[in-house]
C-alpha cells in the first residue's frame, strides 16, 4: 500500500488534475486495482488567495474577499468543466463548490466585522484550498472508472491547538486514520484526503504549517504503515543544486533520510524537514517524482542513502544576514551564547 500526495502545480488546473488522476488509475492497473492512499494539495495558489483575503477583510476591505472568491469560482469552475463530463457530477460537484465558497464569504465577513484575524480564524481560512481540491480530485478518478471519495483532512489529522503549526498527535491520528481509510481501501475506494489541514480533539480546525500537504501524507504512512510515499511534484526529484541557479544541477537517485533533512533544513525547496520525520520513525521509504516527467525515476529518500562519500548537493538561503558579535567581555562569561541568541530571537 503506498501514499501518493500530489502537490499544488500537480493539481494547478483542470488537465493537471486529470494528469494525476491517470497516474493513479494507472498504478492501480499495474497491482491488480489495490487503491492507494491520495493527498492532495491546494491549486497552485489558491492558498496564498486565501489568506490575502482575511487578512484584507480584517482590515476593513470587503472588497477583496468578494474578488478572491469570484476569482477561485471561476477558477474551480473551470477545473471541473475539464475534468468531469458526467452532468450530474459535475452539477453535485459545483453545488459543494459554491457551498464552500459562500461559507467562506461569510467567514470573511465576519472578519470584517470584528476587525480582528486571529490564528485560529486564519486556519479556517487556509484550509479551504485542499476541501476544494480533494474534491475535484475524487470526481475526476470517478470520471476514469476508479472509485473514490474525498475525506475532509479534520476527520483523520488530529493536531494540539498550536494554530499554524500544528502539531499531529499521533495516537489519535492513527486511531482516526485506520477507522475512516482502512474500510475505504478494503472495499477498491481511493481515499482522497485534503491535505495542510487538521482539527484539534475538539474537531477546531487547524493547518500544519509550511510543507503541510507533503506532511499529511507521510503522517497517514505512517499511522496505516504504508509500504512507500511518492510525492508528485514539479521537478524530477531531488537535485545537487538548484536549476534555476546552476544549470548543469543534476538529480540524485538515492538520498539518505539525514541528507534530505540537512539539504532541506538549508535551503532545499522540495521538501520541509518535517515531513521526513514519520517517514524516519515508521521507516518508509519516500519517492520524489515528477508529475510532468512520470517515466523519470524520481529519487528515492530512505535510511541507507548511497555509500559514496563526498558532497551531495550544494543549498542556498536567500536574504540571510550574517552577525559577528565579538569582544574581550566576553571570554569564559557562562550564558553570552544564550543571551546573543535569545535577543536577535525578539
Amino acid at each position: 500500500m503506498i501514499v501518493m500526495k500530489f502537490g499544488g502545480t500537480s493539481v494547478a488546473d483542470g488537465e493537471c488534475i486529470r494528469g494525476a488522476a491517470c497516474l493513479v488509475r494507472d498504478w492501480m492497473d499495474a497491482h491488480d486495482g489495490h487503491p492507494p492512499v491520495v493527498v492532495v494539495s491546494a491549486l497552485g495558489g489558491v492558498t496564498n488567495s486565501l489568506i490575502e483575503a482575511a487578512r484584507a477583510a480584517a482590515k476593513g476591505n470587503g472588497d477583496q474577499c468578494r474578488s478572491v472568491r469570484l476569482a477561485l469560482e471561476n477558477r474551480h469552475r473551470q477545473a471541473i468543466e475539464c475534468c468531469v463530463v458526467d452532468e450530474n457530477r459535475g452539477e453535485e460537484l459545483l453545488r459543494q463548490m459554491s457551498g464552500l465558497l459562500d461559507w467562506l464569504e461569510n467567514l470573511c465577513r465576519s472578519i470584517h466585522t470584528l476587525g480582528e484575524l486571529t490564528p485560529r480564524g486564519l486556519d479556517v481560512v487556509s484550509g479551504l484550498g485542499e476541501r476544494l481540491s480533494a474534491r475535484i480530485m475524487a470526481a475526476t478518478l470517478q470520471e476514469l472508472g476508479v472509485p473514490a471519495e474525498p475525506v475532509e483532512a479534520t476527520e483523520v489529522i488530529v493536531t494540539d491547538d498550536k494554530f499554524g503549526n500544528a502539531v499531529p498527535l499521533t495516537e489519535e491520528t492513527t486511531s482516526k486514520a485506520r477507522e475512516r481509510l482502512l474500510p475505504l481501501l478494503d472495499e477498491g475506494t481511493v481515499p482522497v484526503v485534503g491535505g495542510f489541514a487538521g482539527a484539534t480533539l475538539g474537531g477546531v480546525p487547524t493547518t500544519l504549517g509550511r510543507g503541510g500537504s507533503d506532511y499529511t501524507a507521510t503522517i497517514l504512512a505512517r499511522c496505516l504503515e504504508a509500504d512507500e510515499v511518492w510525492l508528485w511534484t514539479d521537478v524530477d526529484g531531488v537535485m545537487t543544486s538548484d536549476p534555476r541557479i546552476v544549470p548543469e544541477a543534476r538529480t540524485l537517485s538515492v538520498v539518505s533520510y539525514a541528507e534530505m533533512a540537512e539539504l532541506s533544513y538549508f535551503g532545499a525547496k522540495v521538501l520541509h524537514p518535517k515531513t521526513i520525520r514519520p517517514a524516519v520513525e515508521a521507516a518508509i521509504p519516500v519517492w520524489v517524482k515528477n508529475t510532468f516527467n512520470p517515466t523519470h525515476p524520481g529519487t528515492l529518500i530512505n535510511g541507507r542513502g548511497l555509500p559514496e562519500s563526498g558532497v551531495r548537493g550544494i543549498t542556498t538561503i536567500r536574504d540571510l544576514t550574517v552577525i559577528t558579535v565579538e569582544g574581550r567581555g566576553m571570554l569564559g562569561v557562562p550564558g553570552v551564547a544564550g543571551k546573543v541568541f535569545s535577543t536577535v530571537a525578539t
